[in-house]
């Protein structure tokens, strides 16, 4: 099942303006928030680098597509089904 890894930090404006988006969709997308303060290992292996960060990985956690910063509620969802 495709998966958006959601990459925030608590100290990130443009992160706490896509968090009521984000929950807004949660039940038309399937997502997973990190932080990336608290786990910097997912941060690394997907080569996280600016948050908010949106990486869509298949069911083996395999990157598939990425797009950052706020983004719209449809360009979210275009995204994950795209």
């Amino acid at each position: 099942m495709k998966t958006i890894l959601y990459f925030t930090a608590s100290w990130c404006g443009p992160c706490k303006a896509l968090a009521p988006r984000m929950e807004k969709l949660a039940s038309q997308i399937n997502y997973r928030k990190i932080d990336v303060d608290s786990n910097q290992d997912m941060s690394i292996k997907y080569g996280v680098r600016n948050v908010p960060s949106l990486v869509l990985v298949d069911g083996n956690g395999t990157e598939l597509n990425r797009m950052v910063g706020v983004q719209p509620d449809q360009a979210i969802l275009n995204f994950y089904n795209g």
